[in-house]
């Protein structure tokens, strides 16, 4: 019997998916689900452009020019961003080096696809807050509640540790140790554990959490009210419940879009204010490249002034006996006059 042209295609993206992304890749499930929804976008452009059903796309339509149309639609039609479209063609770059490896008929075809380059992206500063902030948000939820005893130490515990949302939400109970040497260990991106120490006020404010908690039915720390764990989208609406409260107090924070992921900024800030080796603050965060948290360095603004501070100093430009500018009548009645 004769294989249908498609049938070729669907082959593969299941083995992209079983054999390449989680038993050779070892791919999360936030991974495998990013790339999913990338590769639904990218074939449902093509089948629209081909006027035909999905079942009738097949691998002579995996090439560079569908590749490079997908992507302008995507900025286009879709209104993303340029950093979406890179992570976009990220996944689908992933998906054609496995035709590449699994089809060596359509090689060149594949292999055009696989120069089309990212586009450049603005990088702005990360937002972060200071210690004043983090602690007038901090002072929001109140801890004689149920509901503020575990928004205090989920709050804080986000700070301490510079946990992505993630990992905060797969939390559990046999992650932590409350007693000496009070620790955490923390799953990170690409099934990598890192463990952290904890302060004493997260240890103190997750041992009330816990006499609350039936660790035997439910392992997940951060709980929402039906004894679920929290979801990504339920920590966030709780740190933007607090954010407002606080910027009632502390109007700066009015001003900034805070996710949780800006308590993982501030952590990171924190750490470097202290004097924290660089290097130190990657493996706090689980970072895999010195650059990623090198981002941190342009960020944090007071050590900016401080070395401008420091330079102007050891510069000596300054002259001892400085006399400050003072205008005179004439000058001052010119500029008026304008």
């Amino acid at each position: 019997m004769k294989t249908l042209p498609s049938a070729a295609l669907f082959t593969r993206v299941e083995s992209f998916f079983t054999d390449n992304l989680r038993s050779m890749r070892g791919a999360s499930e936030h991974t495998v689900h990013a790339y999913r929804d990338a590769l639904k976008l990218y074939f449902e452009f093509v089948a629209t452009n081909k006027r035909c059903s999905l079942s009738a796309i097949a691998l002579d339509d995996m090439n560079a020019e569908t590749v490079s149309q997908f992507l302008v639609h995507l900025e286009k039609d879709r209104s993303n961003s340029a950093a979406t479209r890179n992570c976009r063609r990220s996944a689908i770059r992933s998906f054609f080096r496995h035709l590449l490896r699994t089809d060596i008929v359509h090689s060149q075809q594949y292999a055009r696809a696989l120069v089309i380059p990212a586009k450049k992206v603005r990088h702005r500063p990360a937002t972060y807050l200071e210690a004043e902030e983090v602690r007038t948000l901090l002072a929001r939820p109140d801890p004689r509640t149920v509901d503020g005893c575990r928004d205090y130490a989920l709050l804080l515990f986000l700070y301490n540790t510079g946990a992505r949302v993630s990992e905060a939400a797969d939390l559990c109970w046999r992650d932590l140790q409350l007693a000496a040497p009070r620790q955490v260990r923390l799953h990170g991106k690409g099934r990598k554990d890192r463990v952290l120490p904890l302060w004493r006020d997260t240890v103190n404010a997750l041992h009330r959490l816990r006499m609350g908690a039936h660790p035997d039915q439910q392992p997940h720390v951060f709980l929402n009210r039906r004894g679920e764990a929290l979801s990504r989208d339920g920590i966030a609406y709780i740190l933007r419940r607090h954010v407002q409260a606080a910027a009632q107090d502390f109007l700066g924070l009015a001003r900034k879009r805070i996710t949780p992921h800006v308590l993982r900024h501030s952590c990171a800030v924190s750490l470097l204010q202290s004097g924290t080796d660089i290097t130190v603050i990657r493996d706090y965060l689980g970072h895999v490249s010195i650059a990623t948290t090198g981002r941190y360095v342009a960020t944090n603004l007071q050590m900016k002034r401080d070395a401008l501070e420091t330079f102007w100093q050891h510069a000596g430009i300054q002259p001892a006996k400085a006399k400050p500018w003072k205008p005179t009548p004439n000058l001052l009645a010119f500029l008026n006059s304008l």
